[in-house]
């Protein structure tokens, strides 16, 4: 295939930027329907694989995975440009130049893995030859693209938001995912838009049918994946519990006002104390959001926390919050966005010294947001950020224990880390309970009621998937939501509304593959075709 003209040439790009787009909008319903959403993800994703298999150069098909994941991160997640605008004071234009310098930054993974993938499989091998030449082919952008997803999601901190594998928690590949977990799912997906690009390409070449082959074997991981379904990893540990999930609706504008810190409070405290529709609902634990407390704790008067113990007497139940804890540690201050459990016994001294019975100090800090990167508190101070610079927690803290059930706690955006969130459910030290729910709690008013909230609760219905144990989300704005065992949602509240939701949840014990071995099985997996890739192309150059 010669040089393009300038029309073509800007004619992909358009094609690109629309499949980018496209692809951005497969990560939660809304405004695509959810039953879409898989197939929408495959065909915006063979758009760019279309190209790539056709370009000239590995240079050439790096731009275009360029071009295609600017649109895809400038569209998937503009909501950065309200933290920043409306609630970081930034100015609209510096907010939306910042987006676009932030989606390029995210691009440079798709274009490394269209680069990669058109090195090790020129136009003319995917274009002719055996089925086993379009299997590999397909293979290959498959695994160039999981190990760029992967990159994005582990290096300078990671950033795994928009990965592939979300548009998947329903449909064919999701029963993949107790076994390869969201980067397995990435990996056949890809696969999926790989075989479908390169039948395209076959048309011209009269190898239809030879590029057939790779799209059957896409829809055999398929039709596995539907047999799957019934394969049934784990069983129910305990008895039920009664969990409360309180939903605030605190704006971000009140939400670090001084002025209106103690009418937050008391709206905090009435939602907890609220009674049970009926007797035998009354709550065995009371979950509020991140920060539903957001200054240090040291700073919250004595009275504030005999208050807490009054109504967690009154209920008879524990409470879980989230609050900034300030401890000395070793004579050194300890800052930690965490989340604190107490009861009628707690005593308000301990709680005013950061002693809480337990504890979770969040591990997996977002940049910029609670802590500051190295030559970046310039951007930090003109943001006007509060509390941003945490230390960070263990990657496994002991579980919360309630009745019979163990709850592992995570705290907002540690909830798209699926490799974390597995070291809480195996089991611990001297073979500690792992756990048997998941509870997430999160502050998404910074993102307003935009997308955010959504992609965010796909995202736990992917670690439930994953894990086989039901997910809580107790939010501030939205969305609170229960999620079963199998990634269906069971309950929620609408986005911006203030309530409560009381629900029953049963545990679940035994392990899936995935929490057994994490992300090691599929890493292994594309190593081995990245590998063979390179073996070939040496052998045929």
């Amino acid at each position: 295939m010669g040089t393009e003209s300038a029309a073509p040439a800007w004619r992909s790009v358009l094609v690109l930027m629309i499949g980018g787009s496209v692809q951005a909008l497969c990560f939660a319903p809304g405004p695509l329907p959810a039953w879409i959403l898989p197939f929408a993800q495959i065909a915006a994703l063979a758009m760019l694989a279309f190209y790539v298999f056709s370009a000239d150069s590995a240079r050439q098909a790096a731009w275009r995975g360029l071009v295609f994941g600017i649109a895809q991160f400038a569209v998937g997640v503009y909501w950065l440009t309200i933290s920043m605008h409306e609630y970081g004071g930034l100015a609209l234009p510096l907010a939306i130049a910042a987006l676009l310098l932030f989606s390029a930054a995210m691009a440079l993974y798709p274009a490394l893995a269209a680069a990669a993938c058109r090195a090790l499989c020129p136009p003319h091998d995917a274009a002719a030859g055996s089925a086993w030449r379009y299997i590999m082919a397909a293979a290959l952008w498959a695994s160039c693209w999981t190990l760029g997803e992967w990159l994005r999601g582990t290096l300078f901190t990671g950033f795994p938001w928009l990965n592939i594998g979300y548009a998947h928690v329903e449909g064919m590949f999701a029963a993949w995912a107790p076994f390869v977990g969201v980067y397995g799912l990435a990996w056949l997906a890809a696969f999926a838009s790989g075989a479908i690009a390169l039948m395209a390409r076959a048309k011209d070449t009269g190898n239809d049918a030879r590029a057939a082959t790779a799209v059957g074997l896409a829809l055999v991981t398929g039709l596995l994946g539907i047999g799957w379904t019934h394969i049934v990893w784990v069983s129910a540990h305990g008895q039920p519990i009664l969990l409360r999930l309180v939903q605030t609706n605190t704006p971000q504008s009140m939400k670090f006002d001084p002025a209106r810190f103690e009418h937050a409070l008391g709206d905090a405290m009435h939602l907890a104390g609220l009674p049970p529709k009926a007797e035998d609902g009354i709550p065995q634990l009371i979950i509020l959001p991140e920060t539903v407390i957001p200054v240090l704790q040291d700073r919250v008067q004595e009275t504030v926390w005999q208050q807490w113990q009054a109504i967690s007497a009154r209920m008879n139940a524990d409470i879980l919050m989230g609050v900034p804890l300030h401890r000395v540690v070793n004579g050194t201050d300890r800052y930690t966005n965490s989340a604190i459990a107490l009861n009628a016994h707690s005593r308000p001294s301990d709680l005013m010294l950061g002693r809480p019975a337990w504890h979770y100090d969040k591990h997996h800090l977002v940049p910029f947001g609670e802590f500051v990167p190295p030559g970046f508190r310039w951007f930090v101070d003109a943001m006007h950020i509060p509390l941003g610079d945490f230390d960070r927690g263990a990657v496994r803290q002991p579980p919360l224990h309630v009745a019979t059930q163990y709850l592992a706690v995570d705290i907002c955006y540690e909830n798209a880390f699926g490799e974390e969130i597995v070291q809480a459910v195996r089991p611990g030290p001297d073979n500690e309970a792992g756990a048997s729910i998941l509870v997430n709690i999160s502050n998404l008013a910074w993102f307003g009621d935009s997308w955010a909230l959504r992609q965010h609760l796909q995202i736990a219905r992917m670690r439930a998937l994953e894990t086989a144990r039901p997910v809580v989300t107790a939010t501030n704005t939205g969305i609170t939501a229960a999620i079963d065992s199998q990634g269906r949602i069971t309950a929620t509240l609408s986005p911006a509304v203030r309530g409560v939701l009381d629900v029953e949840i049963q545990g679940t014990e035994g392990l899936t593959p995935y929490v057994r071995w994490g992300n090691l099985p599929i890493l292994s997996f594309v190593g081995l075709c990245l590998l063979g890739g390179l073996w070939r192309r040496r052998r045929i150059s």
